[in-house]
């Protein structure tokens, strides 16, 4: 990430509840980078829930993002270059505003990051929020929490689910400081995708998140939530990587990169550990909310269901073809054979097997583990999540994206389809940065492309302003759905084949199922 060149006007200064920033005016925007919302969580903060900002005297600059959070890099290019200011303030927020003017009362919008709770930082050029302020002349603001072990892991003596935690704190913040900014506090609408959306979704199922915002857009909301039990299993796994117990006594020993090398270790050998860690263990991932009973009570759809968040208006969706990054990721796109199609099969579909076979007759191996996969870990959570927000009495929009990624040929020649994370650069109108390279080619987008991001940003930011994105909200007799692509409509679910599978599917937490292996 770069430091902005010179502000193009007299830099404007803010008053915070911990102390002065100083922003740069940047294309007829005020952007505040780097500001801190809690202290930075190490020494005796480490592993605790987030602590206030100390205050500082002066003015302090806001021209760079703050510190990554330690975390995995993954695959090349999925998060943005990690070459930011070196320090421990990991927990920072930037802020995008028309201007910073207390009596403006512009609609604010939150964003949280994906990245399987253990990558990302708001810092990513991905997440560059200048177009979504500018288009919907309103505020954005964008955080860091933590990721890994350090924000996620089952840790002895620690609270569960730091990193949502971090999450509230940075909500706090904007309720308390962003009117001077130009916001709205009580026009709050938070958006995220992936482990964003899985954000999404915990915050609005938490007791301590309740009046901290007043709609949600969640965009591929993954599926995978723990039980108690199966977060400390995978955590004492996590633990003996380094020797140690999932303690804060033996944790707290170890430099955070240590503890980002033993979730790294970890990763590849999960998948040998279906028989324990059942359908969490070809996720690769260690890490995902818990629902530990007191700061996430129940799991989301429950939560939902039972009118937790009946007074939050809702965005929820996904992508058609979810899956196909990580299968491109991994090299295999268009390879998968019959024995690991009726792997995951056997693992993830409702029904069996055979009523997946059943349902997509025509459709060969590759294309079955493609589908059941999407399902599963994306578009069935994200649909059940609205749903579940019709039962509990509330409102949601639901929306499809099915318009394929263009990647031409050698990359992909078009196979990702509208593969998961596409929404990102649409909405953002970031094609040359992270994932959108894989996506884009590295490419200038096309006017389709430009007319499909527009769209994308007019209907969110529609929907910050006054709830309503553009199309009718979801009901269960006629199902309408946006479906985007480059001739947008509003349809019938797109996937009723998928829809029906499903039907009755409870998405629970994820158990620890068997002996260990």
């Amino acid at each position: 990430m770069t430091i902005p060149g010179p502000a193009e006007s007299v830099e404007p200064v803010v008053r915070t509840s911990s102390g002065a920033v100083r922003g740069r005016t940047e294309e007829g925007l005020t952007v505040f980078r780097g500001i801190p919302f809690a202290q930075p969580p190490v020494g005796d903060a480490r592993f605790a829930a987030p602590r206030r900002p100390r205050p500082w005297d002066g003015i302090r600059d806001a021209y760079a993002f703050g510190p990554p959070p330690p975390q995995d890099l993954g695959p090349a290019g999925a998060t943005g270059v990690l070459d930011g200011p070196e320090g421990d303030d990991w927990l920072t927020v930037n802020v995008w505003t028309p201007a910073p003017d207390p009596a403006a009362h512009r609609p604010v919008m939150v964003w949280i990051h994906g990245g399987a709770y253990k990558m990302g930082h708001s810092g990513s050029p991905a997440y560059d929020a200048r177009r979504i302020a500018a288009d919907g002349d309103l505020v954005v603001v964008t955080l860091n929490y933590r990721l890994g072990m350090e924000g996620f892991a089952h840790i002895e003596g620690a609270p569960a689910n730091r990193g949502l935690l971090d999450q509230i704190a940075a909500l706090v913040w904007v309720q308390e400081n962003i009117a001077a900014f130009g916001g709205d506090p009580d026009r709050v609408t938070v958006f995220g995708e992936s482990a964003g959306a899985g954000s999404v979704a915990s915050l609005l199922a938490m007791p301590r998140a309740a009046g901290l915002f007043r709609r949600a857009v969640a965009q591929s909301v993954p599926g995978t939530f723990f039980t108690t039990a199966l977060a400390a299993d995978i955590g004492t796994a996590l633990a003996a990587e380094l020797g140690l117990r999932p303690t804060v006594e033996d944790l707290s020993e170890v430099t955070p990169d240590q503890l980002v090398k033993a979730g790294q270790a970890l990763a590849p050998k999960m998948p040998g550990n279906v028989p324990r860690w059942g359908q969490a263990a070809p996720t690769v991932t260690p890490y995902a909310p818990v629902v530990d009973g007191e700061f996430l009570p129940v799991a989301p759809w429950q939560a939902l269901a039972s009118g937790a968040a009946r007074g939050v208006e809702l965005i929820a969706g996904h992508n058609r073809d979810e899956n196909r990054l990580f299968t491109a990721m991994a090299g295999k796109l268009g390879q998968i054979g019959e024995d690991r199609a009726s792997a995951a099969l056997r693992l993830y579909a409702p029904g069996g097997e055979a009523a997946y076979r059943a349902a997509f007759p025509d459709a060969s191996a590759n294309d079955l583990y493609e589908r059941v996969q999407t399902d599963w870990l994306f578009a069935m959570p994200s649909l059940h999540l609205a749903e579940a927000q019709l039962a509990g009495g509330g409102r949601a929009h639901v929306y499809e994206l099915t318009w394929p990624a263009p990647a031409p040929a050698p990359a992909f020649g078009g196979a990702l389809g509208a593969c998961h994370a596409l929404d990102i650069p649409l909405l953002f109108g970031t094609f040359q940065e992270s994932l959108a390279l894989l996506q884009f080619g590295g490419a200038e987008p096309s006017e389709e492309a430009l007319a499909l991001s527009a769209r994308f940003r007019s209907s969110w930011t529609a929907f910050a302003r006054t709830g309503d994105p553009g199309w009718p909200a979801y009901d269960t007799e006629r199902r309408p759905v946006r479906v985007f692509d480059a001739e947008s409509a509003v349809a019938p679910y797109p996937e009723e084949t998928s829809r029906r599978l499903w039907e009755g599917y409870e998405f629970a937490p994820l158990p620890l199922v068997g002996p260990e292996a």
